[in-house]
């Protein structure tokens, strides 16, 4: 039987879960990544893996082929080289929203809260041009909104930490940022792949949390005699690294100026609609993970 599902960035963080989450419950779900490797932790009953590249139109034709909806859990924030948000963030969903459209596929969209045109933050920006694409090309889709996912940012705090257990922080962090768990938007992205009902909506989903990320530093060093503030590098050095190797190495500029967009622009989120729809998906607070 043809695959139902396909993930675009199935072996991701958000991505792993959807292709777990659907298949356990029967769906054919095809997973499409750029190295085979990275999806071996996903092989198993109702999951198939391809070879393919939302930058590349062939080899995300032939992921599509028979699929009757597309996720795009895509991103290219991290990337090197010609990996970046403009090269998949807009260029690769616009290229999957093409090839749904040729092929008669729904396509349900991971994006962020807020995109904008205008956005600080390249990511959004790349972010919003898919939307407006994606609407344009009159595809049965579905956008789903996050805010930023919970276990990146613990896994960063707790990479940083090191003996003394003093995660380092990008700016001041004392500005709020609304969290949201992976397990939570991984849960919302697999209803919405099921219930057509969803589709030419967008649906947002935040966490219970506005924490500034000196906050979650402190709860990623946890209950410790000992414990000190947390290590920051000032913003004054971010605006250096984004002008000098950011440059050079085009993710690090990336990273710092997303990281000076975090430390000063609103990042909160209150919300409650998605939840208030469906009532049983969950809602996860830093402390529940920590």
């Amino acid at each position: 039987m043809s695959s139902r599902v396909l993930v675009a960035g199935g072996t991701g963080r958000l991505g792993t879960l959807v292709v777990t989450y659907l298949a356990s419950r029967g769906v054919q779900v095809r997973v499409m990544t750029r190295d085979p490797a990275r999806a071996a932790h996903l092989s198993g009953n109702n999951i198939e893996i391809v070879l393919g590249d939302v930058r590349d139109p062939t080899t995300t034709a032939a992921a599509v082929a028979g699929v009757q909806t597309a996720v795009s859990a895509v991103h290219g924030f991290a990337g090197p080289g010609h990996i970046s948000p403009a090269s998949v963030d807009r260029d690769g969903n616009i290229t999957l929203t093409q090839v749904a459209r040729a092929a008669g596929a729904d396509v349900v969209l991971m994006s962020g809260v807020v995109p904008a045109s205008d956005s600080p933050m390249e990511l959004f920006r790349m972010k919003h041009a898919a939307e407006v694409a994606l609407t344009a090309s009159a595809v049965p889709a579905t956008v789903v909104r996050a805010t930023a996912f919970l276990e990146l940012w613990i896994d960063l705090l707790r990479r940083t930490a090191g003996r003394a257990h003093r995660p380092l922080v990008f700016g001041r962090g004392q500005n709020p940022i609304n969290f949201v768990s992976v397990r939570d938007v991984a849960a919302l992205v697999e209803r919405v792949v099921t219930d057509q009902t969803t589709r030419g909506q967008t649906l947002e989903i935040g966490g219970p949390d506005n924490l500034t990320l000196d906050q979650l530093a402190w709860m990623v060093a946890g209950n410790r005699a000992h414990r000190t503030s947390p290590r920051h590098v000032p913003r004054a050095a971010l605006h250096i690294m984004a002008a000098t190797v950011g440059r050079i190495r085009p993710e690090l500029g990336r990273q710092a100026r997303a990281a000076i967009a975090m430390d000063r622009n609103d990042m909160t989120y209150v919300g409650d609609a998605v939840r208030i729809r469906f009532p049983d998906l969950p809602c996860t607070s830093a402390g529940d993970l920590l």
